[in-house]
């Protein structure tokens, strides 16, 4: 980490806004000093935001788990930061790392085990799932056994490493980056993906040299991407009388209620159902269309490269506030993808006349029927996912294009002559 120390700037009171309306100040908000070490942003709770109905996203929260920030700009207009020069720094040296691996690929072993042994010789404390420590090739490994030891493990779903974890390490594809935003409903620590799987469009690190590059980040400064992700909450019709609890400590009356933070897409389709999917959208709270066809997919910009290409749409970059809109096999010549502005919010349900219910997935998990009665509500969220990048946010992202997509690949065309063009 860099020692030389910085000015301090007043930071920008920030404000996210919920579903509902209003808005609310959030709470921690950093103290104006003379001198520190580094510039950190407000940090936030997500039951204290009120959205409204601004067409701009929500500032994105920039306070990245227990100790990481956004380093300031402070040349920059208005408190406007360029995401190009969006950068990483510590406020407090990081101390613990969460390690991802893609269960049971016997490829990823000897780099797991090689990464865990470093960052043990590092002292930093090592979170890992206990499902990957149940693969017989690492728990039946007696001279991996003393770095087990040390590892602090959790469950999916039953325990919470929120407030735990400094960074993430992600030994994989795509699908892990999913995976570790999955983990994390709020806040998400910053996440460094090495390409040990079969795309890689969200992974530019090589495992080659994975010790200095991850001594590069420990030691912080390092540029980053926040790829948004979107907030969803999906109300279900409940036969109960009582009220229900909802996920996530809301109620609902009579209504039960689940929300999910998705960083690539919401899919909604017709199932195994061979009638065509009838649901309606609603842009804040109007009705803008009525989707006749496989499904709709909606996707943020860093999702726009996945699902949604496949099904016609364009890409989008992931510093770019949008969300876009695709259908699935629409049974209509004239419905085109759409992008919509970040501060929208998207409504689905199913169409009165719809003759079969619809099914719900997001980021390919959690899937579910929707019936009659029930609703999708989508918006972007305010924790987006701090991606460490190789060089920056543009080569990236280009980089990827290239190598993963080859996009605008083709034989070129020949030279001509200075003869054969005077025929």
């Amino acid at each position: 980490m860099e020692t030389g120390e910085q000015v301090g700037v007043e930071a920008v009171p920030y404000c996210c806004s919920d579903f509902d309306g209003g808005e609310t100040p959030a709470r921690g908000l950093a103290i104006r000093t003379k001198k520190t070490r580094s510039l950190s942003t407000s940090s936030a709770t997500a039951c204290d935001y009120r959205r409204n109905q601004s067409l701009h996203g929500p500032s994105p929260v920039t306070t990245f788990g227990p100790k990481a920030c956004m380093l300031q700009n402070p040349h920059a207009v208005m408190h406007i930061q360029d995401p190009a020069s969006q950068r990483l720094t510590w406020n407090k040296p990081p101390k613990s790392v969460l390690v991802i691996k893609k269960i049971q690929d016997a490829s990823l072993l000897q780099p797991f085990k090689e990464l865990c042994v470093f960052l043990t010789e590092k002292n930093m404390i090592v979170y890992v799932e206990r499902k990957v420590l149940a693969d017989p090739a690492i728990a039946g490994d007696e001279s991996f056994g003393a770095v087990i030891q040390k590892f602090c493990t959790f469950r999916e779903d039953l325990d919470d490493i929120s407030n735990r974890v400094d960074f993430i390490i992600c030994l994989g594809g795509d699908g892990t980056l999913l995976y570790a935003s999955s983990l994390f409903q709020e806040s998400v620590p910053p996440v460094m993906a090495f390409h040990l799987g079969s795309l890689g469009f969200l992974t530019p690190f090589n495992f080659d040299t994975y010790q200095s590059q991850v001594t590069q980040i420990i030691e912080g400064n390092t540029a980053i991407i926040l790829r948004s992700r979107l907030r969803v909450r999906v109300l279900k019709e409940s036969q109960e009388k009582k009220g229900i609890i909802m996920t996530n400590g809301d109620s609902e009356g009579s209504r039960k209620a689940m929300q999910y933070q998705v960083l690539n897409e919401v899919v909604v389709d017709r199932g195994p159902s061979s009638y065509l999917s009838n649901v309606d959208l609603f842009l804040d709270g109007h009705l803008i269309t009525t989707v006749q066809g496989d499904g709709v997919i909606v996707s943020t910009p860093t999702g726009s490269t996945a699902y949604a290409v496949a099904a016609g749409a364009s890409m989008i970059h992931p510093n770019v506030p949008a969300i876009m809109i695709t259908p699935i096999c629409p049974h209509s010549l004239s419905f085109r993808p759409i992008v919509v502005p970040a501060g929208v919010e998207l409504k689905i349900m199913l169409s009165r006349d719809a003759r079969n219910t619809a099914w719900v997935s997001f980021d390919g998990r959690k899937r579910q029927e929707i019936c009659h009665g029930d609703s999708i509500t989508i918006t972007t969220s305010c924790f987006p996912v701090p991606s460490i990048c190789f060089r920056d946010p543009v080569n990236d992202w280009f980089e990827s294009l290239s190598q993963c997509l080859h996009w605008n690949v083709r034989k070129k065309q020949n030279y001509l002559s200075s003869e054969e063009e005077e025929f």
